[in-house]
């Protein structure tokens, strides 16, 4: 009686570069147990795929046009519970990494570490295993000790980040020029910095916010 050859892992990879949707799919069709079963550029896109594909497991970028690799992930798993989700991304942060956690990503793995890691992480994803490098653990494990900012902290520092000055963040935000100073106060509380310029070098960092 011939041995039961167990199903390949069928994997969806979501990422808006097609040199890297193909590259990966090099790397992973190289497995004997490994088959690439649909790409996506954007979330939206990979949301209409789930429609109708039932991925063993997804890598997941997370600087996506549109809707953004964590609304993705969250869009996911109000689907799904179950699939894994390795999200892969040049996205470095504390904040990334514990917002992607948070929304149910399964792992996170930097891209500069594709070749020794990835395969190797898709089967432990796949066998129910959260694995988890340890320099994505240290940086979580790091901002576990610092203060988060607020959803509207967070918008503040967008504008910030964007040039805006005390009046037209107010005037984006619909507060007052003096609610937009006590926010600001804050946040420079928080990311423990005197002045606005410091506060983005910081927040961008950190994956706080991104220039878009």
């Amino acid at each position: 009686m011939s041995a039961v050859t167990a199903a390949p892992i069928d994997i969806l990879v979501v990422d808006d570069h097609r040199i890297l949707r193909d590259g990966l799919a090099l790397i992973i069709e190289r497995e004997r147990d490994m088959t690439v079963v649909g790409a996506a550029a954007t979330g939206e896109e990979a949301l209409e795929l789930l429609n109708h594909l039932r991925p063993s497991v997804i890598l997941m970028d997370l600087n996506l046009p549109g809707m953004s690799g964590v609304e993705a992930i969250r869009a996911v798993r109000r689907r799904d519970a179950a699939i894994p989700i390795v999200v892969l991304t040049m996205y470095q942060g504390d904040e990334d990494i514990r917002r992607a956690l948070e929304a149910g990503a399964t792992t996170y793995l930097l891209k500069h570490s594709l070749s020794d890691d990835l395969v190797g992480v898709i089967r432990d994803v796949h066998a129910g295993k959260r694995p988890l490098p340890p320099d994505v653990q240290a940086r979580l494990d790091d901002t576990a000790a610092r203060p988060t900012l607020s959803k509207r902290e967070i918008e503040v520092m967008e504008l910030v980040l964007e040039g805006d000055r005390n009046k037209e963040i107010a005037d984006a935000l619909s507060i007052s020029q003096e609610t937009v100073r006590v926010h600001l106060r804050t946040i420079f509380a928080k990311l423990d910095v005197h002045d606005r310029t410091a506060a983005v070098k910081v927040a961008l960092r950190r994956g706080i916010v991104h220039i878009k």
